[in-house]
């Protein structure tokens, strides 16, 4: 089973940029299609983007598409997601997790979740 932890949270001003990263133990880190989701207080967690085991094909949520990134370095069993042009909308908790569909949009198709990292958007 892959343990999953984030980490590249913190405050930035509308407009700024963060990268987080998603460190993944064992080895079948690179098996797995990934993905990206966040829940802002008192909303439902909402999918934000995922990515393919080796990296060859994504997907976004039309609220991200264009600002943001993911990718993924199996060498180094990681996955990010790069956030650029950054709203105040896009205050939340990020967690990575675990595809158990490519392609769904439901956080039930997902699994393995790490614990979450804060990102603040300023006004």
């Amino acid at each position: 089973q892959v343990q999953l932890v984030e980490s590249g949270g913190g405050l930035v001003q509308a407009g700024g940029s963060l990268r987080l990263s998603c460190a993944a133990s064992g080895r079948t880190f690179r098996r797995y299609a990934m993905g990206w989701f966040r829940q802002a207080p008192g909303k439902e967690r909402e999918f934000v983007a995922a990515i393919t085991w080796n990296g060859d094909n994504t997907y976004y949520a039309d609220s991200v598409k264009g600002r943001f990134t993911i990718s993924r370095d199996n060498a180094k069993n990681t996955l990010y997601l790069q956030m650029n042009s950054l709203k105040p909308e896009d205050t939340a908790v990020y967690y990575c997790a675990v595809a158990t569909l490519y392609g769904a949009r439901d956080p039930a198709a997902f699994g393995s979740w790490g614990q979450g990292t804060q990102v603040t958007v300023s006004s």
